[in-house]
Order: structure tokens, then sequence, then C-alpha cells
């Protein structure tokens, strides 16, 4: 999950496009405000020539940088909500207005001040960090205090070229991020249809396979039987054919009731099996029902017993965690120990292990695997898959 520029949670497996855009639009404001932020902090400091107040710069100065790190500490770990952006619009505001007391006169023309800096800055990243009907208006704010503070500061003609440049940032990023957003809706919503086509294929590809094995078991059985009776071959009482004949009559019974069979399974029972068969690993387990198409429940089920079958060799000590979810059209079963882990980067090429008993598994059911592992801090394998229907 990432969280949206609306600081709403993004479902990456259900919407990818979305999911990379709160990716990008979280880490690239977080980086350009810490190095905005020190950089800032040190040419701030640099030159405090009169009017400039040191005993306002300091601390100014230590709150803006302080901020910048927090900011860009919070963006990484939990995104960029509203909260952390109606913040950052607060005191780049406040700073602006503060330009008499806290930039030198010198340092003014030609938009090369560090408060300039910031509030470029500021008005770029409120554009990838919010919704137009807030960033637009947080863009005009900065502008308008930028152009107040300056103008105290008895600089009229940098006041309206910066005002000019800012507005121009605002609305260039502006344009940029809603492009971007109609292009990822659009290409979230062709992956939802494709998903959706991938699913209804395997459920007709399962069909059509059970339809085959159905016609097979009545040639080999039923219609070789008739066809041996109709051909002469039994000429009177026959006791082989009697007990022929009671092994027919039960493969139309096994093929009555297999046709009378839903065509979803419980994934929750089958994980529950698997359990069964690693009786010597602890497992917490939390499976809430949940049913699935079956060759999907077989799939997910076997990957995620080659997943236990690692923890039991590699980490049978270790706490494990067996957890499925169906949540924003995702079946997702998470495997997670707080073993030693491993890094998947120097898993060898030849390992069968996870490339195909659950990648490769997973991948059969246009379903996929995601290992997160570090040495020494466990293991995360989550298997998923889109259930669009």
């Amino acid at each position: 999950m990432s969280a949206a520029p609306d600081g709403t949670a993004v479902d990456t497996s259900e919407r990818p496009a979305a999911g990379a855009f709160a990716f990008i639009f979280t880490r690239l404001p977080a980086l350009l405000r810490i190095s905005c932020g020190l950089t800032g902090a040190v040419v701030a400091l640099a030159v405090r020539t009169p009017p400039v107040r040191t005993e306002l710069l300091l601390p100014a100065v230590a709150v803006l940088t302080a901020w910048s790190i927090w900011y860009t500490l919070r963006a990484w770990r939990h995104g960029i909500g509203i909260p952390l952006f109606a913040g950052d619009v607060v005191l780049t505001t406040a700073a602006c207005l503060a330009v008499p007391v806290l930039v030198a006169p010198e340092v003014l023309p030609g938009e090369a001040s560090w408060i300039a800096v910031l509030a470029s800055t500021t008005v770029i990243t409120a554009q990838t960090t919010a919704p137009p009907r807030l960033s637009i208006p947080a863009g005009l704010l900065v502008t308008a205090a930028y152009v107040a503070g300056v103008q105290a500061a008895g600089n009229s003609t940098e006041a309206s070229a910066h005002a000019a440049t800012l507005l121009a940032q605002t609305g260039c990023a502006a344009l940029l991020t809603a492009v971007m957003r109609r292009r990822m809706t659009r290409a979230d919503a062709a992956f939802l249809v494709n998903q959706r086509a991938a699913r209804e294929a395997l459920i007709a590809r399962t069909a059509r396979a059970a339809e085959r094995q159905q016609n097979r078991d009545l040639h080999d059985t039923i219609l070789a039987t008739l066809t041996m009776v109709g051909q002469g071959a039994v000429t009177g009482p026959s006791e082989a054919l009697r007990e022929r004949c009671t092994d027919d009559l039960r493969t139309l019974a096994a093929l009555a009731e297999a046709r009378s069979m839903p065509n979803t399974a419980r994934l929750d029972e089958q994980l529950r099996a698997v359990l069964a068969r690693l009786p010597g690993l602890p497992v917490n387990a939390d499976l809430p029902p949940c049913t699935v198409p079956p060759p999907v429940a077989e799939a997910i089920a076997e990957s995620a017993h080659a997943a236990l079958s690692n923890v039991a060799r590699h980490a049978p000590g270790a706490a494990t965690v067996l957890r499925l979810r169906r949540l924003a059209g995702t079946v997702a079963v998470e495997v997670i120990d707080d073993g030693p882990g491993f890094d998947p980067a120097t898993v060898p090429a030849h390992r069968y292990g996870l490339r195909e008993a659950v990648r490769g598994r997973m991948a059969t059911v246009d379903g996929r695997a995601v290992i997160d592992s570090t040495p020494g801090r466990g293991t995360r394998i989550r298997l998923e898959w889109p259930d669009v229907g």
C-alpha cells in the first residue's frame, strides 16, 4: 500500500499506476524538501548583515531545518497527507512574510535568496502532494506572502519578478500533475479490464479442462462398454460384464457429483490443510473464510506450503504468521517470520524454491509473489491474486 497525493491509501496490486504515482510524488518532494532545507540553512546563516536580526534568524533557521528533516522522514515512512502539506505551506508563508528581518537586502535581487528558493520548493511540491482544490490556492498564498514580505523589505522589482516565477511554477506543476493523474487513471482502468479478462479466461480454461476430462472418462468406461456390447463381444450372461457395468455406474455418479459442485474452493480450508502437513512448525494463523476458483486455491495453498517449508528448514525457531485477506479486489496471503532473513538478490538462479515453487506457481493463475527479506530482519512473502470479477 502507498499513500496517494490526497493522503488516501492506494492498493498497488489493484492500481499499479496510482501506486507508482504515489511512490514518485512522495519520494521526490521529500528529497527536494530536505535538500532545500539543509542548503537554505547554510545560505541563511552566511549573510547576516543588517537589517537581518540574528536573534530571529537563528530560531527561524532551526525550526525550518527541523521541519525539513521531520517532513522527509514522515513522508518516506507514511506518505504525505494533508497535515504535512498544510504545515509546509504555513511555515513557508510565515518565512516569506518575515523576509525584512531574515534576508539581507544585497541578496534579494535576482531571486537568489534562500527564502525565494524555499517559496519555489513549496509551491512545486504542493501541486504534487495535494489535490488541486488545495494545492493551487496554496501556491497563490505563498506567492502573495512572498510579494508582501519583499515589498516590505523595499524591493518591489524582486517582488514582481519572483511572483511571476512562482505563478509559472504553480501553473506548470499543477498542469503536469493533472496530466499524470489522468494518464494514471486510464492505465489503471485498462489494467483492471485486463485482469478481469485474465480471470474469465482462467475460469474458461478450467471449465474446458474439466469437460475434456469428463469426455475422456466417458470414452474409457461407458462408451467402451457399450461399443463392446454393440459389436457382440458378449453373447451371454457374464460376470465380468456386470462388474464392468458396476464400475461404469460409479464413474457416472462421480461425474454427476462433480458437475453439481460449485466452481469455487475454500482457500482458508486449503491453507489449514497446508498447516496440517507441517505439524512441527508452530504458526499463528488468521484465516477468515474466502472462496476462489479451485486452480487459484491450489496455487496459493501450494505456494504458501513452499514458503512455510522454507521457514521450517531455514528458521525453525522463528515466530511465524500465516494471514489471509481479501481487500480492494485482491486476495492476499502473507507468510511472515522473524527468522534470520536473507538477501533475495543473492539467491542463485538455479535454486528452484522461490523461482518456481512460489513465483512460478502464482504466475500460472495470473497472480504474483512479493518477497521482502533482509538479513537479520526476517522475511515476508505476500501471495496476491487479483479478484476483480
